[in-house]
């Protein structure tokens, strides 16, 4: 999309799935990598930069049991 930077994670190993996280160029983020990644397969977190405040903000998505 044009206007916006794209976080990603992709699910592996299997069909579809995934979730993607769009932020306006104009706002200053970064994504976060954790420790404990693949305890959360389908997950992106970012920090998003705002004059001397950071907000975290994640996305995930979870299946239904």
């Amino acid at each position: 999309m044009t206007g916006y930077v794209m976080f990603r994670k992709d699910r592996l190993g299997r069909r579809g799935g995934g979730v993607i996280l769009y932020i306006k160029e104009s706002i200053q983020a970064y994504e976060i990598k954790l420790e404990k990644e693949a305890e959360c397969e389908e997950a992106v977190w970012c920090n998003i930069v705002t004059g001397n405040s950071t907000l975290t903000v994640g996305l995930v998505y979870r299946v239904q049991t």
